[in-house]
């Protein structure tokens, strides 16, 4: 005779404290993405090629919008300021990663499946404009005063790209989290 299961492991999953299905959900996320990413994505190379000249281009459509002389050979990601080399768009700068680390939370964070289906996309949006506008203002940092550069890219707007994921990730929980008390 067999054993009588008493609980599936969704019903065990259910009573764990959020927190804790946080955890394991973000750190399951993380093992699926450093997989995919390290082991297939990254070395294919198509997709972050294709969103780094894809960040080059409209940054600089955004920057000739904006009246300056910028330009990008098409399927290139090294964007040109008044026919100078300014900045390469690389697979680190593309975003992907980015994308990769707000999906992750949202979907980690115990809540609705739905609000999640519009929030993520149009956080992922927002990023991608946000990545357009830094690889712009880098141009332009690059071309005026390219002793700033090194530090602006590295610290100044990680901080600023870092700082409105987690605006975003704030908003989420304000939106859907549990309240204060409610976890066990």
């Amino acid at each position: 005779m067999l054993p009588k299961i008493t609980s599936s492991p969704f019903a065990r999953w259910s009573r764990l404290a959020p927190r804790w299905q946080f955890l394991l959900a973000a750190a399951g996320l993380y093992l699926v993405w450093l997989i995919g990413y390290e082991g297939f994505i990254g070395p294919d190379g198509r997709l972050d090629t294709w969103l780094s000249v894809n960040i080059a281009a409209a940054s600089a459509g955004l920057l000739r919008l904006l009246g300056f002389a910028a330009s990008v050979k098409p399927g290139a990601t090294l964007l040109f300021m008044d026919g100078q080399p300014a900045v390469v768009v690389g697979a680190p700068c593309d975003g992907l990663v980015l994308y990769a680390l707000f999906t992750g939370f949202i979907v980690a964070f115990p809540g609705p499946l739905r609000p999640k289906l519009w929030f993520i996309p149009l956080g992922i949006i927002g990023l991608y404009l946000l990545n357009i506008v830094r690889v712009g203002a880098l141009a332009l940092n690059q071309h005026y005063a390219h002793q700033t550069v090194d530090f602006n890219h590295h610290y100044t707007f990680s901080f600023v790209v870092y700082g409105c994921i987690c605006a975003l990730w704030m908003q989420w929980v304000r939106w859907y989290g549990l309240p204060v008390g409610s976890e066990a």
